[in-house]
């Protein structure tokens, strides 16, 4: 037998333990303990630390206690560098004390969605984990600038960190941070209510290096704070500003001017942007890959046109609730740059002058795999089975509102669609 309780199994005899435990640093974490509980000598190999580098739970098992992350890291020790405990509800701040004493080459920890953990976990990072570089908290709502001030004075080696939904933290939590911190790539920052201008200030004057910024619903966020942003952060490649319905061109200005690498904006719900401020854009920041533009009410086919001349690399484009966009927008975009073969999303979802006339000017995008065409009430089905004859592999997602059937004659009965009767 090969396989046995055995320790004298072949495989164990002719296999060096070097090369077995090669072999088990390539399993998960399911498989390795079931590995550990073939026999002494793979329970050994299973559970040997060099074995427990990365270790994600999220789809083995949700509901740990506390203890279970004292005993991996007791297991781990020196030897963890990656370790997501995301949706581990259960997880407080003790068990992560445990941890940081025992991990202290944690370079990667993703603890989102931990809600009952607080300052205090921060606080033993900071002390044990100097070598912590991406740190995630996005939902733990107790995080507070008490949290940021210690990261900035224990972690100087933090380039990714994600506290969107921490809505205590304030410009001062921010301001501690990138003091400490400035060697900061990535900042997630979505739904932090409190944060003002001020707060981006800090962050253009400090995170040089900064790549990707998501200030998503920061509704108190206007122009003066984002145009900090483009001046201090030249190197920018991802920029959300999503609900952000403060701003205007001159956020589009500035990031033509100063961010010539963009490659994904999403301003989705910033009614204020219009076809002046995109053109500016287009024409500078020609590495532009993906692009939200729903609900800027303003825009219409001219952004199209500019995008189709100058921005070559686009791949996903949101246009959905832009109802000023026609046909002959799609037109443009379907003969430009991008068209052939790198389009591959379209949301058009409520763009009421969009006809199936725009499906054929979409056929030659060879790798367009989505389009989006909700509430639509001028594309048909023929349309949508024209396109694909063409494109046969796409994903169409549409709606048809069903037809009520006329009423009955002679009869005196209402009538009712399917839909009626259900509701």
């Amino acid at each position: 037998q090969m396989f046995s309780n055995n320790d004298e199994a072949a495989i164990n005899k002719k296999l060096p333990k070097e090369l077995l435990l090669r072999i088990f640093s390539f399993l998960d974490v399911v498989t390795l303990c079931r590995c550990a509980q073939v026999s002494r000598a793979w329970n050994v190999l299973a559970l040997d630390g060099s074995n427990w580098q990365r270790i994600d739970l999220f789809d083995f098992q949700r509901d740990i206690e506390g203890r279970v992350v004292e005993n991996i890291s007791k297991r781990c020790g020196g030897f963890l560098r990656k370790l997501s405990l995301r949706g581990c509800l259960g997880v407080g701040d003790n068990a992560l004390r445990t941890f940081a004493h025992n991990c202290r080459n944690i370079e990667v920890l993703n603890l989102n969605g931990c809600t009952k953990i607080t300052d205090a976990t921060c606080t033993s990072l900071s002390k044990f984990c100097s070598k912590l570089r991406h740190l995630d908290l996005a939902s733990c709502t107790s995080i507070t600038n008490l949290s940021l001030k210690a990261l900035s004075e224990g972690c100087p080696l933090l380039e990714q960190l994600n506290i969107s939904w921490c809505d205590q933290v304030t410009k001062d939590g921010i301001q501690a941070l990138v003091r400490g911190c400035a060697g900061l790539k990535a900042l997630f920052l979505k739904g932090c209510t409190q944060l003002e201008d001020e707060a981006l200030k800090y962050i253009g004057a400090h995170c040089p290096d900064l790549v990707t910024l998501n200030l998503q619903t920061c509704l108190q966020i206007t122009d003066d704070g984002l145009i900090t942003i483009c001046r201090g952060c030249h190197k920018l490649q991802s920029l959300c500003a999503s609900g952000c319905s403060n701003i205007t061109d001159a956020i589009l200005n500035a990031l033509g001017q100063n961010c010539p690498r963009l490659r994904i904006l999403e301003v989705a719900r910033c009614s204020q942007l219009t076809d002046v401020g995109f053109t500016t854009l287009a024409r500078n920041c020609h590495e532009l890959e993906k692009m939200d533009l729903e609900e800027c009410v303003q825009i219409t086919d001219s952004t199209l046109i500019q995008l189709s001349i100058h921005c070559p690399r686009l791949q996903v484009l949101s246009l959905s609730h832009c109802e000023l966009i026609t046909d002959d927008g799609i037109r443009h975009l379907g003969n430009g740059a991008c068209a052939h073969d790198r389009l591959e999303v379209i949301e058009l979802d409520n763009c009421p002058l969009i006809t199936d006339a725009s499906l054929e000017h979409l056929k030659s995008c060879h790798s367009l795999e989505r389009i989006e065409l909700y509430d639509c009430q001028q594309i048909t089905r023929a349309g949508i089975k024209r396109l694909r004859t063409h494109l046969p592999n796409i994903k169409v997602h549409a709606y048809f509102a069903p037809v009520t059937p006329p009423p009955s004659v002679g009869g005196s009965r209402q009538r009712f669609c399917r839909c009626c009767i259900i509701l």
